[in-house]
């Protein structure tokens, strides 16, 4: 039975080793790799480039428009012309007078050039407007990138936390693997009952599974990460466990920064200048349009032979002709039955309502800052009472496995230990990522995610 165990043991060992030599993934590259290969932030980056075109020249409408017409026409002309009863002068009858094959063409091209010299300035408005919404996507690109960065480290996080688990666990397989060899040498020489190897080896078989669950999740769980990175399934790898805080003086003067930088109020910012814009534009539509417009024109025509005067074929002619034309108009819509007085109207309204929105995200990011502060002002205190908390159980722990050696306490107690030491690690291991994501969150609202180390 004992041998049973030790190669179950060793299975899992070997496991462990061969999963020891696996390349290190820092949280430093995780961050690179996600930032150029995550597909939710490579969409967000073209959104900036679909907002970085907008906002051009070619997309202002300052620029002139130039249009070029071209056409051409082909006819062939067969004629036969009839003189009943008409003589020539000598007496006899008049001929028929045939026209076979009159080709006439006609070729023509020109260009036309319209300028809005003046639109009321709404031309202007709108390409300011233009200028707001890149900066609006960018603030939401960001936001994108904040989001993501969070997803990655409660995902890489999770795998830290399943990594310490898996190691605490494989510790207690083997304390428990070597009680069976204690329990078999004991039973031998009749210092003890054949229920205490059997204690041992249930103990070995939960630790055995607790430890092959915590191996499944694990895989699974870096498989997550793998996607959040966009890296093959099958990649494998070890992660940093060493978790660093930012020092309190620190996170105190980014918290007093926070309306500077947080990205949520800086896009009501953004959508309450668009929303101004908004208005201008669509009070131009008060004000008169004064446009230019040029053109220039090549006519070619090449008529045909035709009979004109009785008898006489008129040869065809060629006829060339160019023209130049400009020429400015002025619009004014003195009234479209309040359409623009509308839209003013409603714009208005609407920086009302951005307005609005503008003070109740303020009071909800200075809120969501309290409560983060307080989450993890309280996580990290819960993972610095876990961690005294674990030397008090591994203290115990170690005298009660001097007073198992001894035959002082039984079996039983010696595992209730060990459980107690078990799960102060396994709580200490929680305690101690669930701080540093919830710092994490406090730094996002702060918007000093991307600025600081990890």
């Amino acid at each position: 039975m004992i041998k049973t165990y030790i190669a179950a043991f060793s299975l899992l060992f070997l496991t462990v080793g061969l999963s020891a030599q696996e390349k290190k993934l820092s949280k430093e590259e995780a961050v690179r790799l996600t930032l150029e290969n995550n597909f939710g932030i490579q969409v967000a980056g073209n959104q900036v480039k679909i907002a970085d075109n907008n906002q051009g020249i070619l997309n202002s409408g300052y620029l002139p428009s130039l249009t070029g017409t071209a056409g051409a026409n082909y006819n062939d002309l067969n004629s036969s012309t009839a003189y009943p009863d008409q003589f020539n002068t000598d007496g006899t009858p008049r001929e028929d007078l045939e026209i076979d094959h009159a080709e006439s063409q006609s070729f023509n091209g020109g260009l036309n050039l319209n300028y809005t010299l003046f639109d009321g300035l709404g031309r202007l408005y709108n390409y300011k407007r233009l200028k707001e919404q890149y900066q609006l996507t960018e603030l939401q690109a960001r936001e994108t990138i904040e989001n993501t960065l969070l997803q990655l480290f409660s995902i890489y996080f999770e795998v830290a936390r399943l990594t310490e688990n898996e190691n605490v666990l494989k510790q207690a397989l083997e304390i428990s693997t070597d009680r069976i060899t204690r329990a078999e040498y004991s039973f031998e020489y009749g210092q003890n009952t054949k229920l205490d190897i059997l204690n041992a080896q249930v103990d070995v078989t939960n630790d055995s599974i607790n430890l092959l669950n915590t191996k499944q999740q694990l895989a699974n769980t870096k498989r997550d990460l793998n996607v959040v990175v966009n890296q093959s399934l099958s990649e494998n790898f070890q992660v940093d466990t060493i978790v660093r805080f930012v020092p309190r003086l620190q996170l105190d003067e980014l918290i007093g920064q926070a309306k500077e930088n947080n990205v949520t109020i800086l896009q009501t910012e953004r959508n309450l200048a668009i929303n101004e814009y908004d208005i201008k534009v669509n009070r131009s539509g008060y004000l008169p349009t004064i446009g230019l417009t040029g053109s220039y024109g090549w006519n070619l025509n090449q008529s045909a032979p035709n009979s004109f005067l009785p008898g006489q074929v008129i040869p065809g002619s060629n006829r060339t002709s160019l023209t130049l034309g400009l020429g400015a108009s002025l619009t004014w819509n003195l009234f479209d039955g309040g359409r623009t007085t509308t839209l003013v109207k409603n714009s208005k309204i609407a920086y009302e309502n951005q307005e609005l929105q503008q003070e109740q995200v303020a009071i909800e990011v200075d809120r969501d800052i309290l409560n983060a502060l307080a989450s993890y002002e309280n996580r990290l205190t819960v993972y610095q009472i876990q961690e005294q908390n674990v030397l008090t159980n591994q203290n115990n722990f170690e005298r009660s496995k001097e007073q198992f050696q001894l035959g002082r306490i039984t079996s039983i107690e010696f595992r209730q230990a060990q459980i107690n030491l078990l799960n102060a690690q396994t709580n200490k291991n929680l305690a101690k990522y669930d701080a540093k994501l919830a710092e994490l969150q406090l730094l996002q609202l702060t918007g000093q995610l991307l600025n600081v180390e990890f």
